[in-house]
């Protein structure tokens, strides 16, 4: 709960408040082969503040994705970035034993933050029990989207369609899935041959979800055109909203980082609507009655020259 004397950057909106970040947190993980580094941006002031934890895409680290962390954490939220196995910053050869298991190793490293939220808070100076656990959140893009998609209940297809486990975690409310690829139906061979964890079942993502697609994202992965991307909104449950993107490839404007070299659609006015509406919809998923989200569709809605499209249900 929010101490009444102490602002909340969530509820005074407006100004973006002064960000603290701390990095590397090392979180204990037994098995993996090293510990799990996290880096951890949070709002100077404010309490009771709600949790996302964000899962980066391919290579990518801790590091990256400042254009939302930075955002998110500026307007109310502490944001929790563990670097994957898969990370560049980490050079992993592609022999080693754990390349396989990468994609569960990755499931595991969400679940672990969430373990270690105690741990997480007194690591930075001022932090400690200024976060409130039951407003938590998970987001990710491309790999870190359905490495996150899997807390939400998501599940992963055997070889003969079986769902495998059931990984989905309670303790997570609601979801931002940022350029996450769809059905496995459609790999290419290449895709089928090495990465056999890419057949999804969107059936039991039944928490709330954000899903962002752009329309111009073609995969080396798929098949299909852009509407791949769709299809974790199209395959799952009610309570979802899928943002389609005009034009957007898979960095949807530059979300992996300022001057990212993999940004092939560089675009500051879409980042800007990104982080416009994904604070709105976290707002709003984590804090019923908050009408913020409502606000911001009817403001794309409105907008004679929209970047995107909305749609719910």
């Amino acid at each position: 709960m929010s101490d009444s004397n102490t602002p909340n950057p969530h509820e005074t909106g407006g100004a973006p408040a002064l960000v603290l970040s701390a990095k590397p947190v090392l979180l204990s993980a037994p098995g993996r082969g090293e510990d799990l580094q996290v880096r951890i941006s949070a709002p100077a002031t404010g309490n009771g503040l709600p949790v996302v934890v964000f899962s980066h895409g391919f290579g990518s680290s801790m590091n990256g994705y400042a254009p939302l962390a930075d955002f998110w954490a500026a307007h109310g939220f502490v944001v929790l970035q563990p670097t994957h196995l898969d990370s560049r910053t980490l050079g992993l050869p592609a022999e080693d034993p754990r390349t396989p298991r990468i994609w569960r190793l990755r499931i595991e490293d969400l679940k672990r933050v969430l373990d270690g939220l105690d741990t997480l808070e007194a690591a930075v100076p001022g932090l400690a029990g200024r976060l409130d656990h039951d407003r938590i959140a998970v987001a990710g893009h491309s790999w870190g989207a359905q490495s996150a998609s899997t807390l939400l209940g998501a599940r992963v297809l055997d070889a003969d369609g079986a769902a495998a486990e059931d990984l989905s975690d309670p303790r997570v409310k609601a979801g931002v899935l940022l350029a996450l690829t769809g059905l496995g139906d459609d790999l290419t061979p290449f895709a089928a041959e090495h990465f056999p964890f890419m057949r999804p079942s969107f059936d039991t993502m039944t928490a709330p979800a954000l899903i962002v697609a752009g329309d111009n994202d073609r995969s080396h992965l798929s098949t299909r055109g852009p509407d791949w991307f769709t299809d974790p909104y199209t395959h799952s449950p009610g309570g979802k909203s899928l943002l389609t993107l005009f034009g957007a490839e898979h960095s949807l404007g530059g979300i992996p980082g300022y001057e990212a070299a993999e940004t092939t659609d560089e675009s500051p006015a879409r980042v800007a609507l990104l982080q416009r509406l994904t604070t709105a919809f976290l707002r709003s998923a984590l804090h019923p009655g908050d009408t913020g989200w409502q606000a911001a569709a009817a403001a794309l809605a409105d907008d004679p020259e929209p970047l995107g499209t909305l749609q719910s249900k």
